[in-house]
Protein backbone atom coordinates (compact mmCIF):
# COMPACT_ATOMS: atom_id res chain seq x y z
CA UNK A 1 0.00 0.00 0.00
CA UNK A 2 1.23 3.17 -0.83
CA UNK A 3 1.90 6.00 1.71
CA UNK A 4 -1.34 7.88 3.08
CA UNK A 5 -2.16 10.95 5.33
CA UNK A 6 -5.37 12.66 5.61
CA UNK A 7 -6.20 15.62 8.05
CA UNK A 8 -9.29 16.98 7.76
CA UNK A 9 -8.83 21.17 7.13
CA UNK A 10 -11.45 22.13 9.99
CA UNK A 11 -9.63 19.87 12.25
CA UNK A 12 -6.14 21.09 12.01
CA UNK A 13 -7.84 24.95 12.43
CA UNK A 14 -9.61 24.04 15.45
CA UNK A 15 -6.97 22.10 17.01
CA UNK A 16 -4.25 24.56 16.10
CA UNK A 17 -6.08 27.43 17.91
CA UNK A 18 -7.26 25.82 21.05
CA UNK A 19 -4.33 23.27 21.83
CA UNK A 20 -1.17 23.84 19.67
CA UNK A 21 -1.48 20.65 17.54
CA UNK A 22 0.56 20.18 14.37
CA UNK A 23 -1.01 18.82 11.19
CA UNK A 24 0.76 16.37 8.67
CA UNK A 25 0.75 16.37 5.04
CA UNK A 26 -2.32 15.84 3.28
CA UNK A 27 -2.69 12.51 1.01
CA UNK A 28 -6.34 12.41 -0.08
CA UNK A 29 -8.46 15.91 -1.53
CA UNK A 30 -9.77 17.72 1.28
CA UNK A 31 -12.11 19.37 2.41
CA UNK A 32 -14.87 16.39 1.30
CA UNK A 33 -17.61 17.24 -0.94
CA UNK A 34 -20.01 19.78 -0.33
CA UNK A 35 -22.54 16.60 -0.17
CA UNK A 36 -20.40 15.54 3.02
CA UNK A 37 -20.65 19.03 4.67
CA UNK A 38 -24.32 19.32 4.30
CA UNK A 39 -24.90 15.82 6.24
CA UNK A 40 -22.84 16.73 9.27
CA UNK A 41 -24.66 14.59 11.94
CA UNK A 42 -24.94 15.89 15.97
CA UNK A 43 -23.83 14.62 18.27
CA UNK A 44 -24.11 13.91 21.83
CA UNK A 45 -22.54 16.84 23.75
CA UNK A 46 -22.42 16.49 28.13
CA UNK A 47 -20.48 19.34 28.32
CA UNK A 48 -23.45 21.83 30.12
CA UNK A 49 -24.53 18.81 31.77
CA UNK A 50 -24.94 18.27 35.50
CA UNK A 51 -22.66 16.49 37.15
CA UNK A 52 -24.92 14.00 38.23
CA UNK A 53 -25.97 13.50 34.99
CA UNK A 54 -22.50 13.06 33.87
CA UNK A 55 -21.80 10.23 36.27
CA UNK A 56 -25.12 8.32 35.96
CA UNK A 57 -24.05 8.35 32.08
CA UNK A 58 -20.74 6.84 32.96
CA UNK A 59 -22.11 4.25 34.74
CA UNK A 60 -25.11 3.11 31.95
CA UNK A 61 -21.55 3.25 29.69
CA UNK A 62 -19.99 0.96 32.24
CA UNK A 63 -20.81 -2.81 31.22
CA UNK A 64 -19.70 -4.44 34.36
CA UNK A 65 -21.56 -1.62 36.75
CA UNK A 66 -23.99 -3.29 38.95
CA UNK A 67 -26.83 -1.75 37.85
CA UNK A 68 -26.52 -2.77 34.02
CA UNK A 69 -29.12 -5.69 33.29
CA UNK A 70 -30.30 -8.11 30.54
CA UNK A 71 -26.49 -9.47 30.12
CA UNK A 72 -26.95 -11.68 27.10
CA UNK A 73 -24.96 -14.23 28.90
CA UNK A 74 -27.19 -14.14 31.82
CA UNK A 75 -31.20 -16.13 31.85
CA UNK A 76 -32.76 -14.67 29.27
CA UNK A 77 -35.54 -11.93 30.44
CA UNK A 78 -38.35 -10.53 27.83
CA UNK A 79 -35.98 -7.47 27.60
CA UNK A 80 -32.78 -9.59 26.21
CA UNK A 81 -34.61 -12.01 24.53
CA UNK A 82 -36.65 -8.69 22.71
CA UNK A 83 -33.01 -7.43 22.60
CA UNK A 84 -31.70 -10.34 20.70
CA UNK A 85 -34.77 -10.69 18.35
CA UNK A 86 -33.70 -7.04 16.86
CA UNK A 87 -30.27 -7.39 16.69
CA UNK A 88 -29.54 -11.12 16.35
CA UNK A 89 -25.98 -12.53 16.50
CA UNK A 90 -23.95 -11.80 13.59
CA UNK A 91 -22.37 -15.27 13.60
CA UNK A 92 -26.10 -17.23 13.93
CA UNK A 93 -27.35 -15.19 11.07
CA UNK A 94 -23.72 -15.24 9.01
CA UNK A 95 -25.33 -17.04 5.78
CA UNK A 96 -28.32 -14.65 5.32
CA UNK A 97 -25.24 -11.81 5.50
CA UNK A 98 -23.32 -13.50 3.59
CA UNK A 99 -26.68 -13.76 0.97
CA UNK A 100 -27.16 -10.30 1.42
CA UNK A 101 -23.90 -9.37 0.24
CA UNK A 102 -23.75 -11.50 -3.35
CA UNK A 103 -22.68 -9.48 -5.85
CA UNK A 104 -21.50 -6.70 -3.99
CA UNK A 105 -17.70 -5.13 -2.71
CA UNK A 106 -17.81 -6.00 1.08
CA UNK A 107 -15.58 -3.56 2.92
CA UNK A 108 -14.89 -3.61 6.46
CA UNK A 109 -14.60 -1.22 9.06
CA UNK A 110 -13.68 -2.95 12.81
CA UNK A 111 -13.07 -0.39 15.67
CA UNK A 112 -10.20 -1.04 17.98
CA UNK A 113 -10.95 -1.05 22.02
CA UNK A 114 -13.33 -3.42 23.00
CA UNK A 115 -13.68 -5.20 19.30
CA UNK A 116 -10.43 -5.96 18.36
CA UNK A 117 -8.98 -5.81 22.06
CA UNK A 118 -10.72 -6.28 25.35
CA UNK A 119 -11.70 -3.56 27.39
CA UNK A 120 -8.62 -3.72 29.77
CA UNK A 121 -7.74 -1.34 32.51
CA UNK A 122 -4.55 0.08 31.55
CA UNK A 123 -4.90 1.76 27.97
CA UNK A 124 -1.79 1.17 27.05
CA UNK A 125 -2.15 -2.43 27.29
CA UNK A 126 -5.15 -2.84 25.32
CA UNK A 127 -3.12 -5.84 22.87
CA UNK A 128 -4.86 -7.95 20.27
CA UNK A 129 -4.20 -11.70 20.47
CA UNK A 130 -2.11 -13.16 17.79
CA UNK A 131 -5.22 -15.21 16.51
CA UNK A 132 -7.26 -11.57 16.40
CA UNK A 133 -3.81 -10.40 14.36
CA UNK A 134 -4.02 -12.88 12.16
CA UNK A 135 -7.60 -12.88 11.65
CA UNK A 136 -7.71 -9.15 10.50
CA UNK A 137 -4.84 -9.81 8.48
CA UNK A 138 -6.69 -12.49 6.43
CA UNK A 139 -9.37 -10.20 5.84
CA UNK A 140 -7.24 -7.47 4.62
CA UNK A 141 -5.97 -9.58 1.58
CA UNK A 142 -9.85 -10.33 0.24
CA UNK A 143 -11.81 -7.20 1.77
CA UNK A 144 -10.91 -3.33 1.79
CA UNK A 145 -10.42 -2.99 5.75
CA UNK A 146 -9.88 0.20 7.87
CA UNK A 147 -9.51 0.40 11.41
CA UNK A 148 -11.60 3.70 12.90
CA UNK A 149 -11.11 4.55 16.59
CA UNK A 150 -10.62 7.27 19.40
CA UNK A 151 -6.71 6.54 19.69
CA UNK A 152 -4.42 8.46 17.70
CA UNK A 153 -2.74 6.97 14.51
CA UNK A 154 0.95 6.21 16.18
CA UNK A 155 -0.78 4.10 19.13
CA UNK A 156 -3.16 2.13 16.90
CA UNK A 157 -0.87 1.35 14.30
CA UNK A 158 1.44 -0.10 16.97
CA UNK A 159 -1.22 -2.21 18.11
CA UNK A 160 -2.21 -3.86 14.67
CA UNK A 161 1.18 -3.60 13.17
CA UNK A 162 -0.65 -4.43 9.94
CA UNK A 163 0.43 -2.58 7.36
CA UNK A 164 -1.93 -3.94 4.71
CA UNK A 165 -4.92 -1.56 6.04
CA UNK A 166 -5.83 1.48 6.56
CA UNK A 167 -6.30 3.64 9.60
CA UNK A 168 -8.49 6.36 10.83
CA UNK A 169 -7.45 7.79 14.52
CA UNK A 170 -8.94 10.45 16.50
CA UNK A 171 -12.41 9.49 16.11
CA UNK A 172 -11.83 9.73 12.22
CA UNK A 173 -9.89 12.76 11.80
CA UNK A 174 -6.64 11.54 10.74
CA UNK A 175 -6.25 8.73 8.48
CA UNK A 176 -3.27 7.60 7.06
CA UNK A 177 -1.58 4.06 5.86
CA UNK A 178 1.54 2.54 7.15
CA UNK A 179 3.15 5.43 7.79
CA UNK A 180 3.46 6.77 11.13
CA UNK A 181 2.71 10.39 12.34
CA UNK A 182 4.44 12.95 13.89
CA UNK A 183 4.00 12.80 18.04
CA UNK A 184 3.11 15.93 18.89
CA UNK A 185 1.56 17.48 22.47
CA UNK A 186 -1.66 19.89 23.14
CA UNK A 187 -1.60 22.44 25.67
CA UNK A 188 -5.05 20.85 27.02
CA UNK A 189 -3.15 17.27 27.21
CA UNK A 190 -0.78 18.96 29.67
CA UNK A 191 -3.11 20.87 31.50
CA UNK A 192 -5.67 17.64 32.39
CA UNK A 193 -2.92 15.98 33.34
CA UNK A 194 -1.94 18.35 36.20
CA UNK A 195 -5.28 18.99 36.79
CA UNK A 196 -6.41 15.02 37.19
CA UNK A 197 -3.19 14.25 39.06
CA UNK A 198 -5.31 13.93 42.30
CA UNK A 199 -7.80 11.76 41.35
CA UNK A 200 -6.78 7.94 41.80
CA UNK A 201 -6.51 5.82 38.93
CA UNK A 202 -7.24 8.48 35.93
CA UNK A 203 -5.26 8.26 33.39
CA UNK A 204 -4.70 11.08 30.70
CA UNK A 205 -4.03 10.02 26.72
CA UNK A 206 -2.91 12.49 24.00
CA UNK A 207 -4.88 11.26 21.11
CA UNK A 208 -3.10 14.20 18.68
CA UNK A 209 -6.35 15.31 17.71
CA UNK A 210 -8.50 14.31 20.70
CA UNK A 211 -7.54 13.97 24.23
CA UNK A 212 -8.96 11.16 26.32
CA UNK A 213 -9.13 11.08 30.22
CA UNK A 214 -9.66 7.36 30.81
CA UNK A 215 -11.62 6.47 34.46
CA UNK A 216 -11.56 2.62 34.14
CA UNK A 217 -9.56 1.93 37.03
CA UNK A 218 -11.11 5.40 39.06
CA UNK A 219 -13.05 4.38 42.20
CA UNK A 220 -16.90 4.91 41.07
CA UNK A 221 -17.14 7.63 44.03
CA UNK A 222 -14.48 10.04 42.57
CA UNK A 223 -16.42 10.09 38.87
CA UNK A 224 -17.92 13.40 40.41
CA UNK A 225 -14.76 14.74 41.58
CA UNK A 226 -13.27 13.63 38.17
CA UNK A 227 -15.77 15.58 36.35
CA UNK A 228 -15.37 18.51 37.72
CA UNK A 229 -11.31 18.41 37.33
CA UNK A 230 -12.05 17.68 33.36
CA UNK A 231 -14.68 20.56 32.99
CA UNK A 232 -12.73 23.51 34.67
CA UNK A 233 -10.17 22.59 32.49
CA UNK A 234 -12.80 22.96 29.51
CA UNK A 235 -13.57 26.35 30.74
CA UNK A 236 -10.14 27.60 29.74
CA UNK A 237 -10.41 25.93 25.73
CA UNK A 238 -13.97 27.54 24.41
CA UNK A 239 -13.32 26.04 20.99
CA UNK A 240 -13.09 22.80 22.69
CA UNK A 241 -15.98 19.93 23.85
CA UNK A 242 -16.37 17.32 26.20
CA UNK A 243 -18.34 14.08 24.87
CA UNK A 244 -18.41 10.54 26.55
CA UNK A 245 -17.12 7.37 25.40
CA UNK A 246 -17.30 3.50 27.12
CA UNK A 247 -15.01 3.88 30.28
CA UNK A 248 -14.02 7.03 28.95
CA UNK A 249 -14.66 11.39 28.85
CA UNK A 250 -12.96 12.78 25.36
CA UNK A 251 -12.30 16.71 24.66
CA UNK A 252 -12.39 17.30 20.79
CA UNK A 253 -12.60 20.15 18.95
CA UNK A 254 -16.09 22.07 17.91
CA UNK A 255 -16.49 20.31 14.40
CA UNK A 256 -18.96 18.04 13.12
CA UNK A 257 -16.38 15.45 12.16
CA UNK A 258 -16.93 11.58 13.68
CA UNK A 259 -16.72 8.19 12.68
CA UNK A 260 -19.65 7.96 10.36
CA UNK A 261 -18.33 10.63 8.52
CA UNK A 262 -14.84 8.67 8.64
CA UNK A 263 -17.01 5.94 7.21
CA UNK A 264 -18.06 7.95 4.32
CA UNK A 265 -15.12 9.83 3.74
CA UNK A 266 -13.32 6.45 3.34
CA UNK A 267 -15.71 4.88 1.20
CA UNK A 268 -15.01 7.61 -1.36
CA UNK A 269 -11.66 7.46 -1.16
CA UNK A 270 -11.62 4.07 -1.99
CA UNK A 271 -14.04 4.58 -5.26
CA UNK A 272 -17.18 3.36 -3.46
CA UNK A 273 -19.02 6.40 -2.74
CA UNK A 274 -21.84 6.11 -4.93
CA UNK A 275 -21.74 2.60 -6.00
CA UNK A 276 -24.81 0.27 -5.32
CA UNK A 277 -22.91 -2.47 -5.12
CA UNK A 278 -20.56 -2.27 -2.64
CA UNK A 279 -21.51 -3.38 1.07
CA UNK A 280 -19.66 -1.88 4.27
CA UNK A 281 -19.51 -3.45 7.35
CA UNK A 282 -19.53 -1.96 10.61
CA UNK A 283 -18.10 -3.36 13.55
CA UNK A 284 -17.49 -1.65 16.69
CA UNK A 285 -18.68 -1.81 20.92
CA UNK A 286 -18.75 1.78 21.60
CA UNK A 287 -21.26 5.36 21.86
CA UNK A 288 -19.13 6.52 19.18
CA UNK A 289 -19.44 4.22 17.04
CA UNK A 290 -23.20 5.17 16.64
CA UNK A 291 -22.29 7.25 14.41
CA UNK A 292 -21.02 4.52 11.56
CA UNK A 293 -23.88 2.83 12.19
CA UNK A 294 -26.40 5.46 11.89
CA UNK A 295 -24.64 6.28 8.28
CA UNK A 296 -25.15 2.71 7.19
CA UNK A 297 -28.68 2.37 8.05
CA UNK A 298 -29.65 6.06 6.67
CA UNK A 299 -27.70 4.96 3.75
CA UNK A 300 -29.65 1.48 3.45
CA UNK A 301 -26.73 0.06 2.11
CA UNK A 302 -24.30 -2.47 4.85
CA UNK A 303 -24.73 -3.35 8.34
CA UNK A 304 -23.56 -2.47 11.38
CA UNK A 305 -22.31 -5.07 13.95
CA UNK A 306 -22.57 -4.22 17.87
CA UNK A 307 -20.21 -5.71 20.11
CA UNK A 308 -21.80 -5.99 23.68
CA UNK A 309 -22.56 -8.26 26.28
CA UNK A 310 -25.97 -5.80 27.13
CA UNK A 311 -28.42 -5.00 25.51
CA UNK A 312 -28.80 -0.96 24.70
CA UNK A 313 -29.70 1.56 22.26
CA UNK A 314 -28.25 0.92 19.46
CA UNK A 315 -28.17 1.89 15.51
CA UNK A 316 -26.29 -1.65 14.66
CA UNK A 317 -28.48 -4.47 12.90
CA UNK A 318 -26.46 -7.04 14.13
CA UNK A 319 -24.38 -7.99 17.58
CA UNK A 320 -21.50 -9.98 18.60
CA UNK A 321 -20.83 -10.66 22.91
CA UNK A 322 -16.81 -10.14 22.54
CA UNK A 323 -13.81 -9.73 20.42
CA UNK A 324 -13.56 -13.36 20.46
CA UNK A 325 -16.72 -13.29 18.85
CA UNK A 326 -15.34 -10.69 16.51
CA UNK A 327 -12.58 -12.80 15.81
CA UNK A 328 -14.70 -16.03 14.80
CA UNK A 329 -16.91 -13.49 12.30
CA UNK A 330 -13.55 -12.43 10.44
CA UNK A 331 -12.22 -16.33 10.28
CA UNK A 332 -15.97 -16.87 8.66
CA UNK A 333 -16.14 -14.51 6.56
CA UNK A 334 -12.17 -15.39 4.99
CA UNK A 335 -13.25 -19.18 4.97
CA UNK A 336 -16.19 -18.34 2.63
CA UNK A 337 -14.07 -15.52 0.31
CA UNK A 338 -11.53 -17.95 -0.06
CA UNK A 339 -13.12 -20.86 -2.44
CA UNK A 340 -14.54 -17.87 -4.40
CA UNK A 341 -10.94 -16.40 -5.10
CA UNK A 342 -9.16 -19.80 -5.66
CA UNK A 343 -12.01 -20.37 -8.32
CA UNK A 344 -11.40 -17.41 -10.22
CA UNK A 345 -7.56 -17.67 -10.38
CA UNK A 346 -8.18 -20.84 -11.85
CA UNK A 347 -9.98 -19.14 -14.89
Amino acid sequence: MTKQNVVPAEAVAAITAAAAVASSSPLYPYPPPRSFQKKYLSQLDFAGGRIGTWVESMKASSPTHTKAVGAIGAPVDEQSAAWIMRHPSALTKFEQIMSASKGKQIVMFLDYDGTLSPIVEDPDSAFMTDAMRAAVRNVARYFPTAIVTGRCLEKVIDFVGLTELYYAGSHGMDIKGPAKPRHTKAKVYKTLLERTKSTAGAKVENNKFCVSVHFRCVDEKSWGALIEQVRSVMKEYPKLRLTQGRKVLEIRPTIKWDKGKALEFLLESLGFADCKDVMPVYIGDDRTDEDAFKVLRDRGQGLGILVSKFPKETNATYSLQEPTEVKDFLVRLVEWKRPTMKARSKV
